[in-house]
């Protein structure tokens, strides 16, 4: 018979810890998810400027269960890094079609009316008998329409517009690659729950443990089969794991506010953990299916290639600025004079301009000299995140396999712990054992207990971490299979 999988063991895992916790004084583990909840009351104020300023208002009196999915889905829709990605990704957008407003003409239209009293023709007319006097007011409308386009660019058009949709292509990668962090982070957060929620109820069940052995410590003084020293060291023990339980309690109090911040939950809200800690899934990808999969999928390396793609363009934009520059353009523009009955007159102007830059000292080469080495510097980051990439693989392939082993072999410390504690009581009460025994025994399922939680939360992290390293597939599969 071989070894059962790590999903099949996810059953023995539970029921395991439902049996210490049963033995310690505990009870049994939640085997099914809450009931589905409406999330609205877990929402943030949907104004971003909104600043509580009494404590009321920061009061927590909502703590509510969410399951992870819950979780990623409240990241998703109020993540406040993810919302500054999808406004930057509209003002890449934005500066597109801008871009492509250069491949239409321009028309512009203006109309004025003008109404005009001459100083010239008052001072001239101070010298002229009153009959010869001019009128010195006039009051005249005009219109004009103006078109023009730019008919030859060097190159310049084209290339700006394809750097900006390089731009816009590098702003949907960012925010698909936060969003895959993201995911991990709030994934890993809620692990941080689940953990602290197990260790905080292992460490009430040592307590009550370590009040059961000082009370029957006393009473064996009491009836003069035991001594001072037991109960002191009964004493000491419980006074170990009081303090033990206080730190799990404000380790789960920093979990608890650390997912709050990633989902930007209500200030006066808070979580638990609806989902009881279980093996997630396998991994059947072997390292090097990993590591393929990763550098056809990360978002990183095609990032650094839009980088690069954009450096090119703005490079043919800076040396376009040594290039001829053709431009043609008209305008139709009409005039009337309102003091007069003639008739509006019109007029219009067609021509095209030539201007080519003979010398610009160097300043047109010197920015495409920098565009060069922006690539360049694009090219050297894509080579750096394919080594990184390979190695965060890596390290976590590694971490699941030793995850994996130690699941496996502190099932076999609980139990033993759990069997060594049971001896040690009934030796104690039998007047064979010493309270130290029992001590170190309950040290022992104690220390077992948080080591098959902390490998099993670690196998989940580092199927996480796998999931955001080689992306693209699911988060929270059962089973993970090559696509």
């Amino acid at each position: 018979m071989g070894q059962p999988s790590i999903c099949q063991q996810s059953g023995l895992l539970l029921g395991s810890l439902a049996g210490i916790w049963i033995a310690m004084g505990g009870g049994a583990i939640a085997q099914s998810n809450p009931t589905a909840t409406d999330l609205l009351p877990l929402n943030p104020n949907p104004d971003p400027l909104y600043l509580p300023s009494r404590p009321d208002q920061v009061k927590i009196d909502l703590d509510r269960p969410i399951t992870l999915n819950e979780a990623l889905e409240l990241a998703r829709r109020n993540n406040r890094q993810l919302q500054i990605l999808e406004a930057q990704l509209q003002q890449s957008r934005a500066v597109l079609r801008q871009a492509k407003a250069a491949l239409y003409p321009s028309i512009s239209f203006q109309l004025g009316i003008n109404r005009t009293d001459s100083a010239a023709i008052r001072l001239q007319n101070a010298t002229l008998p009153p009959p010869a006097r001019l009128n010195t007011t006039s009051n005249t409308w005009s219109s004009t329409v103006q078109l023009g386009y730019n008919i030859f660019t060097a190159g310049q058009r084209e290339a700006s517009i394809k750097a900006a949709q390089e731009q816009v292509r590098n702003a949907e990668l960012d925010l698909q690659r936060e969003l895959e962090q993201l995911r991990q982070e709030v994934t890993n957060a809620y692990y941080n729950i689940q953990q602290a929620e197990a260790l905080v109820r292992i460490s009430e069940a040592a307590v009550q443990n370590s009040q059961i052995s000082l009370r029957d410590a006393i009473a064996r003084e009491r009836a003069g089969l035991g001594t001072k020293f037991d109960v002191l060291t009964a004493e000491v023990q419980l006074a170990n794991n009081q303090q033990q339980l206080v730190q799990a309690q404000s380790q789960l109090q920093t979990a608890q506010r650390q997912l709050a911040q990633l989902l930007s939950l209500n200030d006066k809200a808070n979580v638990r953990a609806a989902d009881p800690i279980r093996v997630v899934g396998e991994w059947t990808l072997s390292l090097e299916e990993s590591i393929a999969l990763a550098w056809r999928n990360r978002v990183e390396l095609e990032q650094q290639l839009t980088l690069r793609n954009a450096a090119l363009q703005q490079r043919r934009v800076a040396l376009g600025n040594l290039g001829p520059q053709l431009v043609a353009g008209g305008t139709f523009n009409t005039l009337d004079n309102l003091d007069d009955a003639v008739a509006p007159r019109w007029g219009y102007t067609v021509g095209g301009q030539l201007n080519l830059t003979l010398f610009d000292g160097g300043v047109s080469r010197a920015s495409a000299a920098q565009q060069e080495s922006a690539a360049a510097i694009a090219e050297a980051q894509y080579a750096a995140f394919r080594n990184l990439i390979r190695f965060q693989v890596e390290q976590a392939y590694y971490t699941l396999k030793s995850s994996q082993e130690n699941i496996r072999t502190n099932e076999v410390a609980v139990r033993q712990a759990t069997e060594g504690l049971r001896l040690a009581r009934l030796r104690f009460q039998a007047g064979v054992g010493t309270q130290a025994e029992v001590s170190n025994a309950e040290t022992a399922l104690v220390r077992a207990q948080s080591n098959l939680l902390s490998s099993t939360v670690e196998y989940n992290r580092a199927i996480a971490a796998l999931q955001r390293f080689v992306s693209g597939l699911p988060l929270s599969p059962e089973k993970t299979t090559t696509p």
